[in-house]
C-alpha cells in the first residue's frame, strides 16, 4: 500500500471517528450536568413541599384549637341561656 492511500483512509475514516468520539465526551457531560441541575430541582420541589404541609398542618391545627375554643364558649353560653330559662 502506498502512503498516500494509507493518508487518504485515516483521513477519510479517522477524523469522523474522532469528531464523533469528541462530541460523545462532550454530550456526555452535558448530560451529566442536566441530570445534576434536575436532582437539585427535585429536592426543591420536595423541600418546598414539605415546608407547605408543615405550614397547612400548623394552620389547621390552629383552626381546630380556635373552633374549639368557640365551641366551648357557646356550649357555657346555652347551658347559662338553659339554667336562666328554668328558672323563669
Amino acid at each position: 500500500m502506498e502512503i498516500k492511500t494509507i493518508l487518504d483512509t485515516i483521513e477519510n475514516q479517522g477524523f469522523p471517528i474522532a469528531l464523533f468520539i469528541l462530541l460523545i465526551f462532550r454530550i456526555d457531560r452535558f448530560m451529566q450536568e442536566i441530570v445534576i441541575a434536575q436532582k437539585e430541582g427535585y429536592r426543591q420541589v420536595l423541600k418546598n413541599t414539605k415546608e407547605i404541609h408543615n405550614t397547612i398542618t400548623t394552620l389547621n391545627q390552629q383552626n381546630r384549637e380556635y373552633y374549639s375554643l368557640c365551641f366551648s364558649e357557646v356550649q357555657k353560653e346555652l347551658s347559662g341561656t338553659k339554667v336562666e330559662l328554668g328558672e323563669n
